[in-house]
């Protein structure tokens, strides 16, 4: 991928552009293999690749500038205000939307935040498209209500500039600090959610709700889960309950569970858990339940033990508290999806009673060091 504001040295994001895409796949692998060597997995099966550029459908974008000449970008370490409304990681559909959003400022006349001084309203614009429909979520982040009237006044102006948009909230974010958004939301559109489907499973995106923002390598990576546990079944036979923790708008959860199978989602946002349910009701699916609830409380309380668990972790992982709970449940398979492999490794050396069964990379983040891993684990 070229990118002019990398070869300027303007923008460095993404740490590894230099690297050809191919070396960058085989360090991220090779980075992998050393942390799962002590596991000893049965299987490492083919990372599953990116596409190089138009691959990133959620935007987080610092406003800078002034009114009258907005900028979308970030500040650079040389203290630069840097414009990437021409990013290249963002899809081509983008760069009309971000146009129309400086516009947008322009007309409601919203103050980009400045740190320094603390003065200003606009802190953050936050940008989501659905990649099934091509929709648009928009998020302002607001220091405080001081211009939600203006932006109320001339969001007809951008719904008619905008037919593609389908949510447009206002975030109150506070705080004089890089924060990126508050507790409070307001929507201001009759959508409250954006639809997306994956693999013909409709998710509901809220404002506040955690979504992948590859969606092409999420939906291949709920696939995957989904055909490791239809494997499970042909070779093992049927199992009745999944247990989905940390199940956000229910990606995996959705995928994996059969009509004959019970399947149990916990997250701690709400907003996430009434998405899950509403899709679960759209796909005619009875046996299920989504209940906001903490995972580590959940499976502390839990007697019994399901057939399958399946964990999504934050960067943090399981930690030794629920990692000890799911020794003491001992479910018969488990499904660990990690966005860091460091704390991935981590909790794996805590699942004593279990072995490494398959792990597969999935590159979520092309041009950085990070990625996503699926694996399998079966108590011995």
């Amino acid at each position: 991928m070229y990118c002019h504001h990398f070869q300027a040295n303007r923008c460095q994001s993404c740490q590894w552009l230099a690297k050809p895409y191919s070396q960058q796949l085989t360090d991220k692998q090779q980075h992998l293999n050393e942390l799962m060597a002590p596991m000893q997995p049965e299987s490492v099966l083919a990372p599953i690749a990116s596409e190089e550029q138009g691959f990133r459908y959620k935007a987080k974008m610092v406003v800078l500038g002034s009114v009258t000449n907005p900028v979308l970008g970030i500040i650079n370490a040389r203290g630069e205000q840097v414009d990437l409304a021409d990013c290249p990681l963002y899809p081509a559909s983008f760069v009309p939307v971000f146009a129309l959003c400086k516009a947008f400022i322009r007309r409601a006349t919203l103050t980009p935040y400045d740190i320094a001084s603390r003065r200003g309203e606009l802190k953050y614009i936050l940008l989501s498209q659905s990649l099934h429909s091509g929709r648009f979520m928009l998020r302002l982040v607001l220091r405080s209500k001081n211009c939600l009237a203006s932006v109320t006044k001339h969001l007809p102006w951008l719904e008619q500039q905008l037919p593609e948009l389908e949510l447009c909230s206002v975030n109150l974010q506070p705080a004089a600090a890089a924060i990126l958004e508050g507790a409070e939301e307001i929507v201001l559109t009759k959508q409250t959610v954006l639809a997306e489907q994956l693999n013909q499973v409709p998710l509901y995106l809220q404002p506040q709700s955690f979504f992948q923002t590859q969606p092409v390598v999420a939906a291949s990576l709920y696939l995957n889960a989904a055909q490791w546990a239809a494997e499970l079944q042909e070779q093992n036979g049927q199992f009745n309950q999944i247990w989905d923790l940390f199940c956000g708008v229910g990606g995996f959860g959705l995928h994996l569970v059969q009509n004959d199978q019970s399947l149990q989602g916990i997250e701690i946002a709400p907003a996430a858990i009434a998405s899950a349910t509403r899709s679960a009701a759209e796909m005619g699916l009875t046996n299920v339940s989504f209940q906001a609830l903490d995972a580590t409380a959940f499976a502390n309380a839990a007697a019994k033990a399901p057939d399958l668990l399946v964990v999504n972790p934050p960067r943090r992982g399981l930690g030794a508290a629920l990692c000890q709970d799911i020794e003491r449940l001992s479910p018969g398979w488990l499904l660990y999806s990690s966005c860091n492999a460091q704390t991935l490794a981590d909790d794996l050396t805590r699942l004593n009673q279990y072995k490494l069964l398959k792990v597969q990379l999935f590159d979520m983040f092309a041009h950085s060091s990070h990625y996503e891993v699926l694996t399998l684990l079966q108590r011995k």
